[in-house]
């Protein structure tokens, strides 16, 4: 069962925080997500929730975006994913992060959450790959981008890698202009900036 609980912090207690719903106390706990980072005691807040189940024992994982969350319920559909390895890899992979290397295949970011082995890691990209990229285009079409970040993340990586190619074809090691590419601010950048960038770093 996928639902939200909204109420008011009454208490932070190492993984969990204390919400009080119309005078019921619900312990929530947030997988991975900093405890500081989440209100004030006595504000309200809204947290998407995962409730598991077992006959008389109820866990609520909390999730602060809805992107977490659906995110969550994405992998829950890959099989032989549970919400134990759901909860895992949200809790080590930033979902922008965990988008992008589904998107481009690539398994090593995924393969670096403890229990993910590579066949597991190649598993969920192969069924995720498509539902991610699907999502994206319905977002562009609808004009209501929930992955805005996602998508800006993906087109900044793909400029990174053509301004890589073309210093490698320039002659320059691939080692040498990721590092000089480090001391380069990338965000919002154009692959023809970072060329010109990196060249002047390399050609020092």
């Amino acid at each position: 069962m996928l639902a939200y609980i909204k109420g008011k912090i009454e208490a932070k207690v190492d993984e969990y925080i204390i919400i009080d719903v119309g005078g019921l106390g619900y312990k929530v706990f947030m997988s991975g997500i900093s405890i500081q980072n989440i209100g004030e005691i006595g504000e309200q807040v809204k947290v998407h929730t995962y409730y598991r189940v077992r006959e008389d024992d109820i866990s609520i994982f909390g999730f602060i975006t809805q992107e977490e969350l659906k995110m969550f319920e994405l992998l829950l559909t890959v099989s032989g994913v549970g919400a134990k390895v759901a909860l895992a890899i949200l809790a080590n992979i930033s979902v922008t992060d965990f988008a992008i290397a589904v998107i481009n295949a690539d398994v090593t970011k995924i393969v670096q959450v403890p229990g993910i082995g590579k066949k597991s890691a190649e598993r969920i990209i192969l069924e995720l790959k498509d539902k991610l990229k699907k999502i994206q285009q319905e977002d562009k079409v609808s004009g209501t981008s929930a992955n805005t970040k996602i998508e800006k993340a993906i087109e900044q990586n793909n400029n990174i890698q053509e301004a890589i190619s073309a210093l490698q074809v320039l002659g320059y090691n691939k080692k040498e202009i990721e590092k000089a590419f480090e001391k380069i601010e990338k965000e919002n950048i154009t692959t023809e900036d970072l060329i010109r960038k990196g060249l002047l770093i390399l050609g020092q």
